[in-house]
């Protein structure tokens, strides 16, 4: 039996280290691609520049479209080839990450994944999650490596929305718990085997971190402010949860994200925010003991996470709408296959139905 364990190359974490993205990328090539938004581009590209140009380095800014779909990647892929640039730069979020890192893959050139926010753990993997053009998860590209470098400025993340970063908890959340079913499972990671003691160590690592710091980080970054706090959950959000799902393995939590990111009225929450709805259905399908789920609860009502599936953006309660979401949360192909028994739709559903309740419950009492 083959145990695995991958990460990046080179991770670098403290405020304004943005500023030094361009002596990075000189070590790695000699004709850089910068990937960020238009948006991004108002806010750091006068930094960014400053950057190369301080090194002497080539660079284009390149706009990103909005969505890690095919059709980008393909756009994207021609102009490297066209220019032969021969390193890519991420500056953003998740999908900004997911695109540079597919355009790295299909030319073989390194990539630099800078995050300016901390709300999933795309950063670190060798992952790339692909949508198509409505926003629905289309399939998983399994990359031959994990990104060169990650290089997190802390500063820059405690000035971004406070939602973003809560929204990284969530996806964070489910870190452990997918870790832990997937082991005993004995399913397989997305290093090419099965976990380590050291995946299941570092997932175990990320929740109890954001038990301990997740609260005092938000009310923090509610303030601008960067502490220790901010800066223990910057690195549960993005290290520990990169490594511990990418080594320990997924479940059911991101299964029935999948779901739920069919449902139009579920496009305008966050990757994480669904994802922790996930982790409570999962702990229901489990029958998880009523402490941890409490527990679980808590942590996520104390933070702002969703409990229920109003918070979601489900109004109303439709049976076969929630049919539908298990019944793409159980398909063959996604990661709930790594529950440490058989699940299927009907399960799935009465286990969304649930954990609505108990959410619901717990909020009631908290109030």
């Amino acid at each position: 039996m083959k145990r695995t364990f991958i990460a990046p190359s080179k991770y670098i974490q403290g405020p304004h280290e943005l500023e030094n993205i361009g002596t990075y990328a000189k070590k790695l090539g000699k004709k850089a691609m910068l990937l960020i938004s238009e948006g991004g581009k108002k806010r750091f590209g006068e930094l960014l520049e400053k950057s190369f140009v301080k090194e002497e380095m080539a660079y284009v800014i390149e706009a990103f479209n909005g969505e890690c779909s095919k059709k980008e990647i393909k756009r994207l892929d021609d102009v490297v080839k066209a220019e032969g640039y021969d390193v890519m730069v991420a500056v953003g979020g998740g999908k900004i990450f997911d695109t540079a890192k597919a355009v790295a893959y299909y030319n073989d050139i390194p990539v630099i994944i800078c995050p300016t926010i901390a709300a999933t753990d795309a950063p670190c993997s060798a992952l790339s999650v692909i949508y198509t053009e409505e926003g629905e998860v289309e399939e998983y590209l399994f990359l031959k490596q994990n990104p060169n470098v990650v290089l997190v400025d802390s500063y820059v993340i405690s000035k971004s929305p406070v939602r973003l970063t809560v929204s990284g908890m969530g996806d964070a959340l489910a870190t452990y718990f997918e870790a832990r079913a997937s082991y005993k499972h004995d399913g397989n990671n997305f290093a090419d085997g099965k976990a380590l003691h050291t995946g299941i160590a570092l997932a175990k690592l990320c929740y109890e971190t954001l038990l301990a710091e997740g609260y005092k980080a938000k009310t923090a970054l509610e303030k601008g402010a960067l502490t220790p706090s901010v800066e223990a959950i910057i690195e549960a959000n993005t290290l520990l949860s990169g490594l511990g799902f990418e080594s320990g393995g997924v479940a059911a939590a991101h299964a029935v994200h999948n779901g739920f990111s069919a449902l139009e009225e579920c496009h305008k929450m966050y990757h994480g925010e669904k994802v922790a709805f996930g982790v409570i259905t999962q702990l229901v399908l489990e029958n998880a003991p009523e402490e941890e789920l409490n527990e679980v609860l808590d942590f996520c009502i104390s933070v702002g996470l969703p409990v229920t599936l109003k918070q979601i953006g489900v109004e109303e309660f439709d049976y076969d709408k929630i049919l539908k979401v298990a019944k793409i949360a159980c398909a063959p192909t996604d990661t709930a296959v790594n529950m440490p028994f058989d699940i299927d739709p009907e399960m799935v559903a009465n286990a969304i139905i649930a954990a609505d309740a108990l959410g619901e419950k717990r909020l009631q009492s908290a109030r």
